[in-house]
């Protein structure tokens, strides 16, 4: 076998960020299930697809919260997190060969981080881009996306709009602005170690203390 790995909402302010890994015996299904990087698909096709690469292909899935990537940034950089994720998903298919998209500046020091999270044998190619290059990752990048847009509805039926979690969004930064107006704390479902997060909270405070002076 081999795999493919990428993730969804590594740069995400709100929800998780999830991690999939797709398997195969031969690419040569993906002369049938024509797949392509998932941001260069519509929703329709990502779900349509989603549902073809589960039926034939084997899968892995990781979903790390935004409260457990705040306790894993504690202890590591985000890059680390994702590579021992990419190790966590590519341990539990055990394929011969994994392809994975780099995430660090250095493809080949990035291959070495994520097998040291292994304990079996496979060859990792590491590239960036690889999204975009190999289908079978390809493939997994839109596992990784759909599940996560599915975590972000679940989230979003229980807290409001809140957009698409990212803080491009302008509907998740004018989401957490309010949260925080009322409940003087980010959401729970807020990365409280963003930068995003950290600024909003330094702005409102001074402009707290601006109105007492």
């Amino acid at each position: 076998m081999i795999c493919g790995v990428d993730e969804a909402g590594k740069g995400s302010v709100l929800g998780p960020m999830v991690i999939a890994a797709v398997g195969v015996r031969t690419t040569d299904i993906f002369s049938v299930i024509e797949v392509k990087d998932s941001k260069q698909l519509s929703p329709q096709e990502r779900e349509r697809l989603f549902v073809l690469i589960k039926k034939q292909c084997s899968i892995a899935i990781v979903v790390i919260s935004a409260a457990e990537i705040d306790t894993i940034r504690r202890e590591m950089t985000m890059n680390a997190c994702v590579a021992r994720a990419h190790g966590e998903v590519i341990q539990k298919l055990k394929p011969r060969t994994a392809y994975v998209d780099a995430c660090d500046v250095n493809p080949v020091r990035y291959a070495e981080t994520v097998k040291s999270h292994l304990n079996i044998a496979c060859e990792i190619v590491s590239e960036h881009h690889a999204d975009s290059t190999y289908p079978v990752v390809s493939a997994a990048s839109i596992i990784a996306k759909v599940t996560r847009d599915r975590e972000i509805e679940k989230l979003a039926k229980k807290y409001g709009n809140i957009g698409s979690g990212y803080p491009s969004d302008p509907n998740t930064l004018a989401y957490l602005s309010a949260y925080i107006d009322e409940h003087r704390s980010p959401p729970p479902i807020a990365r409280k170690s963003w930068k995003t997060v950290s600024v909003m909270l330094a702005k409102k405070s001074q402009s707290n203390l601006s109105a007492f002076m």
